[in-house]
């Protein structure tokens, strides 16, 4: 009969430790739902109110608000399409960088690191200054490309670790069996790329859907925003609807939620893997 091994003070600590980093990441989320429910005198109230009774009456002045469903279309519009399109260009681009040799591929490999890397607040202007020249702000489209320009870095990298990781025997063999090159792709290569695909469509996803600079600068009239935007508009001549902003919130992270709990047994581990491999 097998024995379980006594905990040793060092596990111990550990598990404490994760406790209490836990409950530190949690609670402002559970905090944040839970002023969502609370009439706005708990909220404002010196003494932290744990113990009420709960109310929709934020949700329905969130949701009150005029053009709402405006606001979640076009969210949703240039959230998906930019990491469709993202993904579209970044699996051509990175098996060309994985798979190809040819000139400049280092170069290109270096670039797409910088894109990566850099802050996207710092081309806000020359974003706006393009949007204005060609006559595209207030343009769902125009925020589309830049949304797709932002997550591509990330997108082109991740898999091209992933594809680097998958021996080019397997490619060989199915091109051997009479496949062409592109056959070999679809029917070898990419249902490998499962964990890939997971964890850049769920990057991509958070970065559009949270971004707030472009949208604030090139999109000023109110039926071409999104609901970043949407989630300033609870302010009052007495100060703060704090009820309305938290269940605004809360209702603002649950796609985001329900993206990863559908994706995150693959995403989590495509975080990292496809980082570092090739």
């Amino acid at each position: 009969m097998r024995t379980r091994k006594p905990l040793t003070v060092g596990a111990v600590a550990k598990n404490v430790s994760a406790l209490v980093l836990a409950v530190v990441f949690v609670f402002p989320v559970y905090w944040m739902f839970s002023s969502s429910l609370k009439p706005q005198h708990e909220i404002m109230t010196k003494d932290p109110v744990f113990a009420f009774t709960p109310t929709f009456e934020n949700y329905t002045t969130a949701t009150g608000v005029d053009l709402f469903w405006t606001y979640v279309q076009n969210s949703l519009t240039v959230t998906v399409g930019a990491v469709l399109l993202a993904l579209l260009v970044a699996l051509a681009a990175s098996f060309a960088i994985a798979r190809m040799k040819f000139k400049g591929r280092k170069g290109i490999v270096l670039i797409v690191m910088l894109a990566q890397m850099a802050p996207w607040e710092v081309m806000v202007i020359a974003m706006y200054m393009i949007s204005r020249e060609n006559d595209m702000l207030n343009s769902i489209p125009m925020l589309t490309l830049i949304y797709f320009v932002m997550v591509l870095p990330f997108t082109i990298w991740t898999l091209r670790g992933f594809i680097a990781a998958v021996p080019v025997e397997l490619e060989e063999a199915a091109q051997i069996d009479g496949c062409t090159r592109g056959q070999a792709f679809r029917k070898v290569i990419f249902p490998l790329l499962a964990p890939g695909l997971m964890s850049t469509s769920l990057f991509g996803f958070i970065t559009a859907w949270n971004e707030f600079a472009m949208i604030l600068m090139l999109n000023k009239d109110k039926e071409s925003q999104t609901l970043t935007l949407w989630l300033t508009q609870f302010q009052t001549a007495f100060g703060s609807d704090w009820g309305a902003t938290m269940a605004a919130s809360t209702l603002f992270a649950l796609p985001v939620l329900i993206v990863f709990l559908f994706l995150q047994r693959k995403a989590v581990g495509g975080m990292t893997a496809g980082a570092v491999k090739g």
